[in-house]
């Protein structure tokens, strides 16, 4: 047992329509001894995405900043998303290891 579930924004909502290399999502991993993690997640080329679309809309002062999600990924799979949140628990407790923003329950 891996210790954790995690429940995937893009298998549950239009799970054929995910840019799996450039995309977001949330997550939610509820660990086994009930602490539960909502977590924002961009892929590396959803940053370039982001930068590009608040250029051209005017946001974030025409993209001079960019306030960023919880987490980086190199694609948005099962796969790739557990192995990280399996390797982030390695390091610590998730709220210490990821940024204040997470939402811890």
């Amino acid at each position: 047992m891996k210790g954790f579930k995690l429940w995937l924004e893009f298998e549950e909502v239009n799970p054929d329509n995910w840019n799996v290399n450039d995309d977001f999502c949330n997550i939610l991993v509820e660990l086994n001894d009930g602490r539960k993690y909502g977590i924002n997640i961009w892929t590396y080329d959803f940053l370039k995405t982001a930068t590009e679309y608040d250029v051209v809309s005017g946001e974030n002062l025409r993209g001079l900043y960019l306030i960023p999600p919880d987490l980086f990924v190199k694609e948005l799979t099962r796969d790739c998303i557990e192995k990280t949140i399996k390797d982030l628990l390695k390091i610590g407790n998730l709220e210490e290891v990821l940024n204040s923003s997470i939402i811890s329950k």
